[in-house]
């Protein structure tokens, strides 16, 4: 409905808006017709009471013409201290009301214009006014006032067409300047969000900021930065649906030739040669964490990371597999490790996510750090609190950058490196939560980093996570 609308609603504002502006116009118009309307009588009596003082001798039917072009009953002049009636005639009932117009305030002249228009029944009045050109003290007339109202009646019906003309007049261009300047406009945002409604992943339909109010232009441009966004995130959203896919593939293919390969490390473990026998136990836990991160990825791409298995484990010993993997990584680069975990801190968790937890957090710092070209320190330590477990992974290395630190812990945002896509700390936070623990950021800057895994003692926390 168009009355509904905001031409509407606008346009029936605006007719309100004038008319009432009108009638603050109307009220001191009549006022000030009606003050005008009075003069002009005192002034037609004086015109009248001169002729008669230029000649005494008039006849009576020349005093009641001059009485009645004048429109009053009766002229009283004051000249020289001496107050005289020039002009009389029959008043038709006694004098209703007084009106001095000499030093009359602008309130009391509406107020009197108000009364009279309310008052239908005619009255007779006195009115009191200064003689033209100090032609006396004081002129007084009588006079009726239904000529008065009748006049002032007609004044206002005039004045109300009038503002009634003006005020559809001035609706009507209003109403097409806001048509132009706001409700199209408004109207294009509107179709272009419809569009956009519809094809969300075409970037065709974004809008393009081009109105010339500031505010609409600020609404075009939010709207631009929301549907540009929202685009990008639907489009990661239908490549991470399809990357998933592909790691399921080959994750299970990949699980297969590990399976292989693990056949052929169990037999490295009977080798005579001192060299394997070192290096056989690590190779046959990487291919078997592999052959474990395998199967795990494919019950992620069925649902999300299997629930943790909580067991007693010995931190020591991850702590001590994690650096070591990641010492082979090093080469010839300056970088130490350093482990401060007490060799009998036993906690609650599952071995191989925890593994993965910190062998992702140790590997990021190496890799910052290796980037930088700077020797560097990464240290591993453990605390054991009353109500927690606390394992704090702390490097020399250059800091997060601002994004990684915007995003943390998202998925393909908050990569820590270039060329990162941050699902490394994506996974070890989710399985950390798995754990009813946190995986937080203490500290980054130029001096370093450092993150904490922080897993709860209490059952509770447990119970909360696994819901």
């Amino acid at each position: 409905m168009f009355l509904n609308s905001l031409s509407g609603r606008f346009l029936i504002l605006t007719t309100v808006f004038v008319m009432l502006a009108e009638i603050m116009i109307f009220v001191p118009s009549v006022a000030r017709f009606r003050e005008d309307y009075l003069l002009m009588r005192l002034e037609k009596a004086q015109i009248a009471s001169l002729a008669l003082l230029a000649d005494a001798q008039i006849t009576m039917e020349l005093e009641d013409e001059l009485l009645e072009n004048a429109g009053v009953f009766n002229v009283v002049l004051r000249r020289d201290q001496i107050r005289q009636l020039i002009l009389a005639s029959d008043i038709p009932s006694p004098i209703a009301q007084t009106f001095d117009l000499r030093g009359v305030n602008a309130w009391v002249l509406i107020g009197d214009a108000m009364r009279r228009l309310a008052t239908p029944e005619p009255e007779v009045i006195r009115v009191i006014g200064n003689p033209v050109r100090d032609a006396g003290l004081l002129i007084e007339v009588t006079m009726d006032t239904e000529s008065l109202r009748a006049e002032m009646l007609d004044y206002g019906l005039r004045i109300l067409i009038l503002s009634a003309v003006i005020s559809v007049f001035t609706a009507i261009l209003l109403f097409l300047a806001v048509r132009s300047f706001l409700v199209k406009p408004i109207r294009h945002v509107v179709d272009v969000m419809s569009a956009y409604a519809e094809a969300p992943e075409d970037a065709r339909t974004i809008i393009e900021p081009n109105a010339g109010v500031t505010e609409l232009r600020e609404a075009e441009n939010a709207l631009m930065s929301m549907q540009t966004q929202l685009t990008g995130a639907l489009k990661q959203k239908e490549r991470l649906a399809q990357l998933g896919g592909a790691v399921a593939k080959i994750s299970h293919d990949l699980r297969n030739m590990l399976t292989v390969a693990q056949l052929f490390s169990d037999r490295l473990e009977r080798s005579e040669d001192p060299a394997v026998k070192r290096a056989a136990p690590k190779l046959v836990g990487s291919i078997t964490r592999a052959v474990n991160l395998c199967e795990s990825t494919l019950a992620f791409g069925k649902a999300e990371e299997p629930a943790p298995r909580l067991d007693r484990v010995m931190l020591a010993p991850i702590v001590d597999d994690v650096i070591g993997a990641e010492r082979l990584a090093v080469g010839e680069h300056d970088l130490s490790f350093a482990e401060d975990v007490p060799a009998n801190l036993a906690l609650r968790a599952d071995p191989e996510q925890l593994y993965r937890v910190i062998g992702n957090l140790v590997r990021n710092a190496r890799q910052a750090i290796i980037a930088t070209g700077a020797p560097g320190k990464i240290s591993v330590s453990a605390l054991d609190t009353e109500g927690d477990w606390q394992i704090r992974i702390s490097d020399t290395g250059p800091g997060l950058p601002p994004k990684a630190q915007e995003f943390l812990f998202q998925p393909f945002q908050g990569g820590t490196r270039k060329g990162g896509t941050g699902l490394g700390l994506a996974i070890s936070a989710e399985l950390i939560r798995g754990h009813g623990g946190r995986l937080e950021l203490l500290a980054t800057g130029p001096e370093g980093t450092c993150f904490a895994i922080v897993l709860p003692k209490s059952a509770a926390a447990l119970d909360e996570a696994a819901e």
